[in-house]
């Protein structure tokens, strides 16, 4: 035992050593490449004199890296992600001047921009000469996995033999999508997972679920995590009660979506037994948290929400190589937007301001810290981990999902889950990685593009409310101006109508998916209602050509579907005549009538058309590729599960609803760890709810 730490000592100082070494030669050869970096006097000094102010310099600011470095990070935990990212080269930069300044051989001098530059090449090399090395010993790389991963953990008891769990959502990426990457091998993880290489055999299966009505993030998320998405009919929607605007990716809503689902199962969530959630909305009942949405707006010592940034931001090599991925991926979409402009390419969107910042965030900062922090939980032994790679849903939004952008995020995202498959060889127990999506993404141009309004023009032009001038002269608000017109009985250049300013609506759109509520009346709108008070309103929704059904609530028949040329059908006759739902699919009348009971569905809810042959819809959002409503693509995600685990549906059968997903998540960490998770929660959550 004794001979075995004496060798871990050595092999430890070897490696720092030649480090030391490398990080010299560095600097020697950076001092002869750029002119503003000296290493030597003006008067000139010896080959001896200069190597050994390389060599002290170096030594000095590999010391400051580690030890000033995270003091500095820990500081900026106030500072947002994507602050901080920016601010590493200049940090790094500021350490070289001080390492220089306190050297005592020489007069090494450096002007601010060239040390900036310096110490940005010696952290990338010195990490680089440092992982190589502790790389060949495996003790030395499963520790250096540890101390990328989450510094603050404490010391954890031994965890037994029995297997954990580890989900890693890859938003957005739909199950068609990630067939046909697998088959045109842009993910060769995930290939050989499913055996899809000659002589491969298969270690996972691959299921498609089908979404809510809502396909998107948060309500998928809220049901996969705490078993319930009951009454999120849509990404951002308005109540009447609180006079407040909904928004799931908010985090106050967050912590509010999250509060009512534990109230309403009685239960912390998926991972109240030794969890981990990491770059998710909610919590999900776990104990270590790391870029958690629903914890972001808290205040205080339980504020544990950029814990995981800095974890992984403490480490300067960290800081360094992602700092240079994300000016890299700046510049990356900048190139990629410019020459979808120059090929004219059609549909597309602007992809200007801060969008090249929000991409570079999502597809490097939040995938870098993430994966680190996923290390981090594997290599402690946790029992469950749920974490979310946004990359591929930020870019498929702006390029278009089955895009060249896009497939570049994916093949990336695949370089993730290989490397995550490697540090869990690594772990002190088995794990099960199971990878799912949330939704997917369907393509087609926006609503806005197609008809030149958007969908609150056309609702005001329904209400007889004025537009901008830039909608009045569109077919669209030309025919919904005619309608208010034959509704309310006046001639052609009559007196135009003009209803109480308090009648105003909001209109609030969820990729495909709009939401119109008239806050003045405090209950939800019914049909004989909304007909009364703004006569031509529900004809020019529901024959617009961009517009695929309504659903509104009816005095005489409960929950009522308009579409085209007078079509109504209720709810409790949809199975029979589907009618304007016929194009959506199985399933688009079980999705409505469920979105119907929610006690905060808005006055009128709109999807948005759907074209069954090429499965675009329109988006009501400035976006090529959607999701939130029905239609297409983006109800489709996936499940890949390992084979260990029990068959997430019976053969035959379907996947429907992210509750359902959640109840198959419990019952395989129930399978994998026994008594350690609550079976309480396999109960309905209407059942917990009585």
């Amino acid at each position: 035992m004794r001979g075995g730490w004496w060798r871990r000592a050595a092999s430890q100082v070897g490696r720092s050593v030649a480090v030391w070494g490398v990080s010299t030669v560095t600097m020697l050869v950076l001092a002869g490449i750029l002119p503003d970096f000296q290493l030597q006097s003006a008067d000139g000094d010896s080959a001896t004199t200069i190597a050994v102010t390389a060599a002290l310099g170096a030594g000095a600011f590999g010391l400051l890296s580690a030890v000033v470095w995270p003091l500095l990070v820990r500081l900026l935990l106030l500072v947002p992600a994507l602050v901080l990212g920016l601010l590493v080269f200049f940090l790094n930069g500021s350490l070289l001047l001080l390492a220089l300044r306190i050297n005592p051989s020489g007069q090494p001098e450096a002007a601010p921009e060239t040390a900036v530059i310096v110490a940005a090449v010696m952290s990338a090399v010195a990490s680089a000469t440092g992982a190589a090395l502790a790389v060949r010993d495996d003790e030395a790389y499963r520790r250096r996995l540890h101390r990328l991963a989450d510094r603050r953990r404490g010391r954890r008891p031994p965890c037994d033999s029995t297997p954990g769990t580890l989900v890693i959502q890859l938003d957005g990426v739909g199950h068609d999508v990630l067939c046909d990457a697998v088959d045109e091998q842009l993910m060769p993880t995930v290939a050989r997972w499913l055996g899809a290489g000659p002589g491969q055999e298969p270690s996972h299966r691959l299921v498609p679920w089908r979404t809510d009505w809502s396909s998107q993030t948060g309500a998928s998320q809220l049901g996969i995590l705490h078993g319930t998405n009951h009454d999120v009919p849509a990404f951002r929607w308005y109540e009447k009660d609180t006079g407040e605007v909904m928004v799931c990716n908010r985090p106050t809503s967050a912590v509010e979506l999250q509060r009512r689902a534990v109230a309403r199962t009685r239960d912390g969530g998926l991972l109240t037994a030794d969890g981990a959630s990491r770059g998710n909305l909610f919590s999900g009942g776990a104990g270590e948290l790391a870029l958690v949405l629903s914890v972001s707006a808290r205040r205080g010592p339980g504020n544990r929400s950029r814990a995981g940034y800095f974890a992984y931001f403490s480490d300067p090599a960290n800081a360094v190589r992602t700092a240079l991925s994300f000016v890299a991926e700046v510049g990356r979409e900048i190139g990629q937007s410019l020459r979808a402009r120059m090929r004219r390419q059609r549909p597309r969107v602007s992809r200007g301001g801060l969008y090249p910042l929000v991409r570079a965030f999502a597809t490097v900062v939040e995938r870098d810290v993430v994966v680190a922090a996923v290390v981090g939980d594997l290599l402690a032994g946790r029992t469950a981990v749920y974490a979310d790679l946004v990359a591929y849903d930020e870019v498929a939004h702006h390029s278009g999902p089955r895009s060249r952008d896009a497939a570049k995020v994916l093949q990336r995202l695949d370089r993730s889950l290989a490397l995550i498959e490697k540090v869990a060889e690594h772990a002190p127990r088995p794990y099960r990685i199971v990878v799912l999506s949330d939704h997917g993404q369907s393509p087609g141009e926006t609503f806005r593009a197609r008809y030149g309004l958007t969908l609150g023009d056309l609702v005001r032009a329904g209400c007889g409310l004025h537009v901008p001038r830039r909608a009045q002269g569109t077919r669209s608000g030309a025919e919904a101006r005619a309608a208010v017109r034959a509704a309310l009985r006046r001639p052609e250049g009559g007196e135009h109508h003009r209803p109480a300013r308090h009648s105003e609506p909001i209109v609030l759109a969820s990729g495909n998916l709009g939401l119109v509520s008239f806050p003045d009346v405090p209950h939800r709108m019914s049909r004989e209602e909304l007909d009364a008070r703004h006569p031509g309103l529900l004809p020019t929704l529901a024959n617009h050509p961009g517009i695929g059904f309504l659903l509104v609530r009816s005095e005489e028949h409960g929950g009522l579907v308009l579409g085209a040329r007078g079509a109504q059908i209720p709810l409790d006759q949809l199975d029979a005549d589907p009618g304007p739902l016929a194009a959506f699919g199985p399933g688009a009348a079980d999705a409505v009538r469920r979105t119907h009971s929610f006690p905060h569905a808005p006055d009128i809810m709109v999807n948005s058309f759907h074209d069954p042959a090429d499965g675009e819809v329109l988006a009501f959002e400035e976006q090529i590729g959607s999701h939130g409503g029905l239609g297409g693509a983006q109800t489709r995600p996936f499940l890949l599960s390992p084979l260990v685990c029990s068959p997430p549906v019976e053969e035959g059968g379907e996947l429907v609803g992210a509750e359902q997903v959640h109840r198959v998540l419990r019952r395989w960490l129930s399978e994998a760890a026994g008594p350690q998770v609550p079976l309480a929660a396999e109960a309905e959550p209407e059942e917990r709810a009585a």
